[in-house]
């Protein structure tokens, strides 16, 4: 299986018809600096704004827009980041997952619409579960699969091995699953959850 080849444009309409019966809005763009003018687009000033670990809104230069500054929102990571205290760092971690507008990405979307997001520590879930009144997830079409059981497939397969490599190659101990989500619908948040798909290998 090539995990690294980008979806058709059937397939990318097929996946964004099933996200929006599951609830979940979904829009597609040809380039990265589209989908980066478009979250720009998306969240009003003022707001707070915060990221979980993401490769994707690295490339697609999310983050260094975020910390240039040359914004109006309030950027909860900076924050963080600029507190030297770790008890203090932790609550204020805890704190950002009540974000007005939490971003980051997944590992695979099923054509079938159900979302699959694996994490090592579980930090960034309450924010796409439910604790962030609006989640934007960036999404390369590589990662568009069949069904759940591919997109399963897809993060101990690829996701995993590839990250590990990753975290290796920095001088880190690797990565672990720790915890998986599966998203199948969206009922509660308006407007919620939004995957902004691209039509770039991007992420993992």
């Amino acid at each position: 299986m090539d995990w690294e080849k980008l979806a058709n444009s059937e397939s990318v309409k097929k996946t964004i018809l099933s996200l929006k019966k599951r609830g979940i809005s979904a829009e597609y763009f040809t380039t990265r600096n589209e989908v980066l003018n478009r979250i720009i687009e998306i969240i009003p000033p003022h707001k707070k704004v915060m990221i979980g670990g993401s490769v994707s809104l690295k490339e697609i230069g999310f983050i260094d827009f975020l910390i240039n500054g040359k914004h109006k929102w309030n950027n909860l990571k900076d924050e963080i980041m600029l507190e030297k205290d770790p008890i203090k760092q932790v609550y204020l971690r805890r704190l950002s997952t009540t974000s007005d507008f939490f971003l980051g990405s997944v590992h695979a979307v099923a054509e079938s619409g159900e979302i699959i997001v694996a994490s090592e520590t579980g930090s960034q879930i309450p924010s796409y579960a439910y604790s962030s009144a609006n989640v934007i997830l960036v999404v390369g079409t590589q990662k568009i699969v069949a069904n759940l059981n591919e997109g399963l497939k897809r993060v101990r397969e690829y996701c995993l091995p590839s990250v590990n490599k990753k975290m290796k190659s920095l001088g880190m101990g690797g990565s672990i699953i720790g915890k998986i989500l599966i998203i199948e619908q969206e009922t509660i948040r308006k407007p919620g959850l939004t995957l902004l798909f691209v039509n770039e290998k991007l992420g993992f």
